[in-house]
């Protein structure tokens, strides 16, 4: 199967992102960025300090974020807008209000055991915007159990997508992440590519190469691997979606459709 023109087009543009231009050059892509997309750079070096236009993408904290010292509290893992949450019901979630789709299509082969677990629990989508922060966290202590990745399309996660292009999150590039929580549950984080997101990256497992010539799933099982709260495990090379999916009764969220978070904020309870 060819190369999508969703992936071409955002090939080329990671490309461009990841060249290191003469630096008045280089600082004048920067500040235009950071001037267009209104990014807030109050906890993060000058714009000028990044090499690249992709450094600047997927800039780290200056001072880390703090916790919350309460660890039975459920942090959001990104600095995102919610666009959808609720329970997850027969099998299906929502790509957003009126437009569900089947977990089992959007989990792959490898993790049908998953759906079953999830069923009843809850689902949270995060859409980062190319003005958000790129990195991305845990929510709460995981045991990572799998990992895959599905090759597929990079159509845009924003708004007029959402609503109009039906098995949006299903079609586009994906990364399945199997997890169990500190009491056993079934936690599965799902990073979702859109157009212009050249790389997924997961801190993990160096072997992942999204918006690749990979065309088959790629499947990954891990031994004694946690990550704590708030520990980081990748990012996003521009902005795009990830969607959590929790077992029944293992959390309590308290959060709002359009509402914006932000990596560290308190989104409910893990019971």
């Amino acid at each position: 199967m060819s190369k999508h023109f969703t992936s071409i087009i955002s090939a080329g543009f990671g490309k461009f992102a990841s060249k290191e231009f003469p630096s008045t050059v280089q600082n004048f892509i920067n500040a235009s960025y950071v001037k267009l997309m209104g990014l807030d750079m109050s906890e993060f070096k000058e714009p000028s300090i990044y090499k690249t236009l992709n450094k600047l993408f997927t800039r780290a904290f200056e001072t880390p974020r703090p916790l919350p010292e309460d660890e039975t509290k459920l942090i959001s893992g990104v600095d995102a807008l919610i666009t959808d949450a609720g329970s997850i019901v027969e099998g299906k979630a929502y790509q957003i209000k009126g437009m569900s789709y089947e977990i089992k299509e959007l989990f792959g082969e490898h993790h049908q055991e998953a759906v079953a677990k999830v069923d009843g629990g809850e689902f949270i989508n995060f859409y980062l915007s190319p003005k958000d922060y790129h990195r991305y966290h845990t929510p709460m202590k995981l045991n990572i159990l799998s990992l895959t990745h599905i090759p597929g399309k990079l159509y845009p996660v924003n708004f007029p997508l959402l609503r109009n292009k039906q098995n949006l999150f299903i079609e586009n590039e994906r990364v399945i992440i199997e997890c169990e929580d500190e009491k056993g549950r079934t936690q599965v984080l799902v990073l979702v590519g859109a157009l212009n997101v050249g790389k997924m990256v997961v801190t993990f497992e160096e072997n992942i190469r999204t918006n690749s010539d990979i065309r088959e799933p790629q499947h990954y099982s891990y031994e004694n691997l946690t990550l704590d709260r708030g520990e980081l495990f990748g990012w996003f090379e521009m902005g795009s979606t990830i969607v959590t999916f929790s077992e029944k009764g293992s959390i309590f969220p308290e959060v709002a459709i359009n509402q914006k978070v932000s990596f560290a904020d308190i989104l409910g309870t893990v019971l």
